[in-house]
């Protein structure tokens, strides 16, 4: 039976950390590192992330500010909304909340974000730096992946880790993190022949497919590190990507949904705003 990876207890114990730190930048600079939220639309799921963020980043003595725009905000709106926070002195991190609606291109957004405020590591520059093996601010869900597989004590030099799911917010810079661990990394998608040869030799699993119960024991190399950071809504509650209960029985380790990734993302998201406001006021990359 697998153990589970409690993503809250680690969530916490990062919180802690960054609070701790982010109490003594600002002893030290007479400042608090502050985060500027921007949330587009009345969409509920994405206004409740909002929040829960900005609670969060109350709680670890960050500043938040949130700015609602209407559902009908054009492009031109909501880039004048980021030229004023990348002015902003004041402001450290900028975190436009994903999905915006359908007419926005969020891509223009986060190309338009000054780099050393992008706390969710999507500019063209962070994600540049990233590839290099040059980091600066991360994709936060990545990030709390690369920590949960760390709490396993699993060594990643020479491991072979297998990422299911190639989006540029999570499939992508988890597999390039994972490279930098120096384990030797498949990505496979929708179209990938024959997934289960390849899940099976897994002894790091990610998957970020967005498809219920995609994976299953069959499909799971037993030992292995399973993280699931997939969420969807079903009649009953919420799921992930990865038969749990039959996957457990397999797996060495297994995130939970919910409570796995999630927490972990909130607190990269505070560990990314303590560092965008260091870059900011101490120096460095980028």
């Amino acid at each position: 039976m697998g153990e589970v990876l409690d993503g809250r207890a680690l969530a916490a114990r990062i919180r802690e950390e960054v609070r701790r730190e982010v109490e003594a930048f600002a002893a030290r600079h007479g400042i608090r590192p502050s985060l500027a939220a921007i949330l587009v639309g009345d969409e509920p799921a994405c206004a409740l992330y909002v929040r829960n963020k900005a609670r969060a980043a109350g709680q670890a003595g960050i500043r938040s500010e949130t700015f609602h725009l209407p559902a009908r905000t054009s492009q031109v709106e909501l880039l004048e909304l980021v030229d004023q926070l990348n002015e902003r002195e004041d402001v450290h991190g900028i975190l436009p909340q994903l999905p915006l609606p359908e007419h926005l291109d969020p891509q223009a957004v986060f190309d338009r974000l000054d780099p050393r405020k992008d706390v969710d590591g999507l500019s063209p520059y962070n994600v540049g730096r990233l590839v290099l093996g040059r980091p600066a601010l991360v994709p936060c869900t990545p990030l709390g992946i690369l920590e949960l597989v760390r709490a396993t004590g699993v060594e990643l030099k020479g491991a072979r880790a297998v990422v299911v799911g190639r989006s540029n917010l999570v499939g992508k810079p988890t597999a390039l993190l994972l490279l930098a661990e120096h384990a030797t990394v498949t990505v496979c998608h929708s179209r990938t022949r024959d997934l289960a040869t390849h899940t099976r030799e897994a002894d790091v699993l990610v998957v970020a497919a967005g498809r219920p119960h995609l994976v299953t024991a069959d499909m799971v190399k037993p030992g292995a590190v399973v993280v699931d950071v997939g969420i969807t809504r079903e009649e009953g509650g919420i799921v992930g990507d990865v038969d749990f209960a039959g996957v457990q029985a397999v797996a060495g380790w297994i995130t939970p949904v919910p409570g796995g990734v999630g927490p972990m993302t909130v607190a990269m998201l505070l560990r990314n705003t303590l560092q965008a406001a260091r870059l900011q006021l101490e120096g460095g990359a980028p």
